[in-house]
């Protein structure tokens, strides 16, 4: 579906020029998909912006022109369970072989047309300016290494921290945290995106289990699959009576800097693509939470590893490396909280903009 798309994408290049040549705005802000987009808004004098999502932690090791040989060939997975050329001095040193195959698939073409990757450094090598979704204070030796690699000006937005929930909390769920110690309780999600296969559930609950600790733990499924007889399928027998009372199965979504800024304790289990490399920059770079231990060929995981993790992250405060992980967490969510620094990073964009008007 998503190669459709980038086709959609590419066959609106007549309506979007229209749309520009009488529009003529000053500049136009595209993400890494329309590479034919800048050489477009060139000729009718309109500078772009190519305006990136992701960390600039995962763009600076997978989408920078290093990655590719000089002689044109993609790199290998050998080459990517390595940083690229010149990269900096930071905790991503290595990534695992599964990590690494999971990454190839932004240098494959499945249907003869340009790969993602060819998308986003055309995208970016063709643009009058680069802006990305991060800040100096996170991640500024990744946006340097990617300023030299594209040799023109790199904008940043701030980390754009969405405002925190208000309101009351449903009843029912304020009664159920009622029953537990103040953050005592493991809140476990992988986003909206990602599902787990019946073998991954099983160790993931088990783990969960043996902490002996609370849990609420939300798990979604492909929209083509019935939900409850996937769940029935992969829970261990007896499980939920053995967790009754103290563990919830829920559906939804979450996300890294959500969780930061709600004073959740992170134990990271990434399953595909940025998240491998956002998960580093928490747990090694901001040492803000762990990761949790898997195989290095094919990703396995099992129980005693979840059992580990979490615990590490939910020790009590006093002790370490609990204490010291919950200060750097405590540190860098008064960070995100800061609506100084935010504003602060949006006024420089505007007149950044403005100078290159």
């Amino acid at each position: 579906m998503a190669g459709l798309l980038k086709k959609a994408l590419d066959l609106m290049l007549p309506q979007i020029k229209t749309i520009l040549a009488e529009l003529k705005p000053h500049f136009v802000f595209f993400d890494h998909s329309q590479h034919w987009l800048p050489k477009l808004a060139s000729q009718i004098g309109i500078k772009t912006i190519s305006y990136t999502v992701f960390s600039a932690t995962s763009t600076s090791y997978l989408t920078v022109p290093a990655r590719i040989s000089e002689e044109g060939e993609s790199p290998s997975i050998g080459d990517l369970m390595k940083p690229p050329n010149g990269y900096p001095s930071t905790s991503i040193t290595s990534v695992k072989a599964f990590q690494a195959r999971d990454f190839s698939i932004v240098y494959k073409s499945f249907d003869g047309g340009p790969t993602i990757y060819d998308r986003a450094v055309g995208s970016r090598l063709g643009c009058t300016a680069m802006l990305l979704k991060s800040c100096q204070e996170m991640e500024g030796q990744y946006v340097e290494f990617i300023r030299t690699q594209f040799k023109k000006p790199v904008l940043l937005t701030g980390p754009l921290v969405p405002d925190p929930p208000s309101g009351v909390l449903d009843e029912k769920w304020a009664n159920w945290l009622g029953q537990f110690p103040a953050k005592s309780v493991i809140f476990c999600s992988f986003g909206s995106e990602t599902f787990l296969n019946h073998d991954q559930i099983k160790e993931l609950v088990l783990g969960l289990e043996l902490t002996g600790l609370p849990f609420f733990l939300v798990l979604n499924f492909p929209a083509e699959l019935d939900s409850q007889t996937e769940l029935n399928q992969a829970l261990p027998s007896g499980f939920l009576e053995r967790v009754k009372g103290r563990g919830v199965l829920h559906t939804g979504f979450s996300s890294l800097i959500e969780a930061l800024v709600n004073d959740c304790q992170l134990a990271m289990l990434p399953l595909k693509g940025d998240q491998f490399l956002n998960t580093k920059l928490i747990a090694g770079d901001l040492k803000a939470g762990v990761e949790i231990n898997r195989r290095d060929e094919d990703g396995c995981f099992g129980k005693d590893d979840i059992c580990e993790a979490v615990k590490a992250v939910m020790l009590d405060v006093d002790e370490e490396p609990g204490k010291s992980m919950r200060e750097n967490h405590k540190k860098w969510r008064e960070f995100l909280l800061n609506a100084q620094i935010q504003n602060k990073y949006i006024a420089e964009l505007i007149e950044e903009l403005k100078a290159m008007v």
